[in-house]
């Protein structure tokens, strides 16, 4: 019987090293529980234990970072997994002036999450947990009425702010945002860990697709910002897993980023598949599609063939974005079963 705990597997594998298995786990949103901090713990601490998952991607609401600088929204009102977006923060170039950092102690829907991963800690006391964690660049783009996605939009923007008003017109005063968000962020960092988070999960979201932000636009809006964030979380001394999602999300472009895992999309479109060289420890390796159809043999088909493939190297089987909402509890088991 092996003698190896949750952490100690987290922390080898995620360093780049072999513990005595890969580590599983999923995650969903959980719409019905994420209004508040105490439902999004109970409900997280609930199906951690049920599934048993070797550590935990916390998964708040997908809005509750930019309510801190005044988006708001209708929680009764739901595309999918964004609710009803019904004022946001940046509707006007000069909006942007008026981001400000701001104190992670100070902002409820912060101190909220900070709450919750206390609570969730209580209830999961050895299970490593992350806390999800957008780019400032996202946090932006959702502030403006924007979705981090090509050829999305979000649900309730009527008059989203375009592009070319921001990232051309307005340069000096999107700097000046990124910056405010990324301090903010990584003062939330800093709080997270006293919390007792063991590390973030980092989503870039779908910033990287060239058709969005081509390379030189993305290494100036989004990579001194994601630094800033990054250096505290490595400050903070635990383990970083960036997610880049979507459609050619260029996992490659990250492995110099001071992340300790990439997750992304191995089917989606330009995409890499494991068999990408890279140094940090791969995370993923399963269609989150899978999990929406109930197909249990093809889920136990990928994560077969993912766990062949990275056999002998450290890995973390997960799906490659969240599990649809919809998903049932089998096909959840199905996944489970497949890392002993």
């Amino acid at each position: 019987m092996s003698t190896w705990t949750r952490k100690e597997r987290f922390d080898a594998i995620l360093s780049g090293e072999l513990a005595d298995r890969p580590i599983v786990s999923g995650w969903k949103h959980f719409l019905d529980h994420e209004q508040t901090g105490e439902d999004l713990a109970k409900i997280t601490v609930r199906s951690t234990k049920k599934f048993d998952w070797d550590w935990v991607k916390i998964n708040p609401r997908a809005t509750y970072y930019t309510e801190v600088w005044g988006n708001t929204y209708d929680f009764e009102d739901y595309n999918w997994v964004f609710p009803k977006q019904t004022k946001a923060a940046i509707e006007r170039p000069e909006d942007l002036f008026n981001i400000q950092a701001v104190d992670a102690t100070k902002s409820a829907p912060l101190l909220e999450q900070i709450q919750a991963v206390k609570q969730i800690r209580g209830g999961l006391p050895d299970t490593p947990l992350t806390q999800t964690i957008f780019s400032p660049l996202t946090i932006l783009l959702f502030l403006a009425g924007r979705m981090p996605y090509l050829n999305q939009t979000v649900y309730g923007s009527d008059k989203p702010m375009m592009l070319e008003e921001l990232f051309l017109e307005e340069r000096t005063g999107v700097h000046k945002a990124l910056h405010a968000i990324a301090l903010t962020l990584a003062d939330y960092v800093k709080e997270l860990k006293e919390a007792g988070i063991d590390g973030l999960f980092y989503a870039v979201t779908g910033t990287p697709h060239p058709s969005l932000f081509h390379e030189a636009a993305f290494n100036e809006f989004s990579r001194p910002y994601d630094l800033i964030v990054l250096e505290a979380a490595r400050e903070s001394g635990g383990k970083t897993i960036l997610h880049t999602c979507g459609d050619y999300a260029q996992p490659k472009r990250f492995d110099e980023y001071p992340v300790h895992g990439i997750s992304w999309d191995t089917k989606g479109r330009g995409n890499c598949g494991l068999d990408i060289c890279l140094e940090k420890t791969k995370v993923g390796g399963v269609d989150h599609h899978l999990f929406a159809k109930n197909d249990l043999a093809a889920i136990r088909k990928e994560a077969a063939t993912a766990l062949k493939k990275m056999e002998g190297k450290p890995f973390i089987l997960a799906p490659n974005c969240a599990i649809p909402p919809n998903v049932t509890d089998d096909a959840l088991m199905e996944f489970r079963r497949s890392v002993g």
